[in-house]
């Protein structure tokens, strides 16, 4: 039986889900003449930082091209519009993950079309997604979730027989690899998230699209600002898309350390695996043969998950659920008809997971605090 200790008086530390003022403050004084320079320039649309940026994580992500946009959200919504996705259309995808991968879908008329999960990686479940293919289906779009890519090569070997389109969610995934790939080279683009909690995360919104499509990447910048070119000259109906330039600036200076807080990350969650590994009533992160992760989050299967949290929260661990309610069972979406029960693995996975602290500068000391309390609460 679960013996659940007495919450302490005071917890013996802090351990917060993530601490952005620790890695700025490593940073602060990279950043603050390059925040005054762009100031100073005045040049806080379209400035130099953005192409600058663009061209750094297109090499960083092995792709020919990539766009910057102002959030991640606006990525995956100007990537649909570029594709020409309209009412009716139906887009593939998980509906376990964030709200903007299916709201996006659903704000150009067309219509997300829900897979369930591997229960392993809580990425698509690549088995199911043909089955849900129609004559109406124009794209599939995989979640790279918590930092894992999702088994591409099936998905692209799928979309190349029946001619669909593939959108990479990469939010949570700049830097993640399968087989030797990057996120958001694989497919017909990646969308990536810049929001400043993410691996690679911005002073506000920010977002970026990658492609091997050199011309795709030229319609997508004409997309992002209103689908001018030249000014005041609209082919398309755009919209504005744009990353602030003093967002590609901070981001220039981050860039430069992400292989270190990645490898860190992976660093923290080798020692929570090796900590861990004794509590029968926990499942600790699988990744997939040839992926590597970034640990986007760290994300345990838990018992009393709920009870769990609570415990940790009164010895001072943040933590968080991602997702608490799938996307299927959201209320905005109750007009396809959906129904508990139908995606099992994703509902199980909403009622079960909890992420704990994982950012690179999260301390030894720190790391072995948050697995004892976790084997505290299962006695």
């Amino acid at each position: 039986m679960t013996q659940i200790p007495t919450k302490p008086a005071k917890p013996a530390m802090q351990v917060p889900l993530l601490d952005l003022k620790a890695q700025y403050a490593t940073l602060k004084d990279e950043i603050m003449p390059v925040v005054e320079r762009v100031l100073d320039g005045q040049m806080l649309i379209n400035g130099p930082e953005v192409k600058e940026l663009e061209s750094a994580i297109a090499a960083y992500c092995d792709c020919k091209a990539a766009v910057g946009m102002s959030s991640g959200t606006d990525a995956l919504v100007c990537g649909l519009m570029v594709l020409d996705i309209k009412p009716g259309d139906e887009v593939i995808t998980s509906p376990y993950t964030f709200f903007a991968t299916a709201g996006s879908i659903w704000r150009l008329g067309a219509k997300p079309v829900f897979v369930d999960i591997d229960p392993v990686t809580f990425n698509i479940d690549v088995t199911k997604i043909e089955a849900a293919i129609t004559n109406k289906t124009k794209a599939i779009m995989p979640v790279h979730l918590f930092g894992q890519m999702a088994a591409m090569d099936p998905i692209m070997a799928i979309a190349g027989k029946h001619k669909l389109h593939v959108i990479e969610d990469a939010a949570q995934a700049i830097g993640c690899t399968y087989k030797g790939r990057k996120a958001g080279s694989i497919g017909t683009m990646g969308c990536f998230s810049f929001f400043p909690s993410k691996n690679l995360g911005g002073a506000g919104d920010g977002g970026i699209v990658s492609t091997q499509d050199p011309a795709l990447g030229e319609r997508l910048a004409m997309f992002r600002n209103h689908g001018a070119k030249p000014k005041y000259y609209h082919r398309f109906v755009g919209g504005n898309f744009r990353l602030d330039t003093i967002q590609a600036a901070y981001l220039l200076i981050k860039l430069k350390h992400l292989e270190d807080w990645s490898a860190g990350r992976r660093a923290n969650a080798a020692q929570y695996d090796k900590l861990l590994a004794g509590i029968d009533q926990i499942v600790t992160p699988v990744i997939a043969p040839g992926n590597v992760s970034i640990y986007n989050q760290y994300v345990i299967r838990a018992q009393k998950r709920d009870e769990l949290k609570q415990h940790l929260t009164d010895r001072g661990i943040g933590t968080e659920i991602y997702y608490p309610l799938s996307l299927h069972e959201q209320d905005c979406f109750a007009e396809l008809g959906h129904k508990k029960g139908e995606f099992p693995e994703s509902e199980r996975a909403a009622a079960e997971t909890l992420a704990v602290p994982i950012y690179p500068e999260l301390t030894d000391e720190q790391i072995a605090y948050v697995a004892q309390s976790i084997g505290e609460f299962y006695g």
